[in-house]
């Protein structure tokens, strides 16, 4: 994790009243955006900032966020967003890290409406979501074959990312289906030879974490 630093944002948050002006900073460690809507965002710091940042959240307030290459944009979360707090201890730290996820109504509600939020557009993450959302039937070896065509379709829109790289998929089950039975019909891929169970492969937090790192550190 040498130089993580680099790959952090900044938010901050600037409130002034009849008496006081206060100023609260803190890091950013993942985020999810839209324009100006604010899907995730992942920050750490001390007790008061985490409490400041977690009320101002709540109050629907805007945020000011500096991207790690100093793209800075005013972002907001909006109604009805869900916060949840956490501490991190650190070796030879007297207290704990405190760190805080906040999520969107939107993101809450992921997958509804045919708009679909992934944290990347990984061929075998994509598919696997979307088909067990949408109640499709598949196999994993469709996935390459059914994100082309996604991707021939206009259906990925990038979003704003921070520690990840989203991307926003647009569809419906209807069109899923429509897709798959043409391309059944026209032999670019095929049901399994045999009946029986079907095997996904396994993604593990961690090891998507270690790849989008690795990505970055290049």
């Amino acid at each position: 994790m040498q130089n993580a630093h680099l790959r952090l944002g900044l938010l901050e948050y600037h409130r002034i009243t009849e008496k006081t002006s206060t100023r609260i900073r803190v890091r950013v460690s993942s985020y999810i955006g839209e324009d100006e809507q604010a899907h995730l965002i992942g920050v750490f710091g001390n007790d008061s900032d985490i409490g400041a940042i977690t009320a101002a959240v709540h109050e629907k307030a805007y945020f000011t966020l500096t991207f790690p290459d100093g793209a800075v944009k005013e972002i907001v979360l909006g109604e009805h967003a869900s916060c949840y707090r956490g501490s991190v201890t650190l070796p030879g730290r007297k207290h704990p890290v405190r760190h805080l996820i906040t999520i969107s109504e939107q993101l809450h509600a992921n997958g509804s409406a045919g708009r679909t939020i992934l944290c990347r557009k990984n061929a075998d993450e994509v598919w696997a979501w979307l088909s067990n959302f949408l109640g499709l039937p598949a196999v994993p070896d469709w996935a390459e074959h059914i994100c082309g065509v996604l991707e021939a379709e206009g259906r990925f829109q990038a979003l704003d990312g921070i520690g990840c790289e989203p991307v926003l998929v647009t569809v419906t089950a209807e069109e899923m289906l429509t897709w798959i039975s043409t391309a059944l019909q026209s032999g670019v891929i095929a049901f399994p030879e045999e009946n029986g169970p079907v095997k996904w492969p396994k993604h593990h937090l961690f090891e998507t974490l270690h790849q989008i790192r690795d990505k970055d550190e290049q």
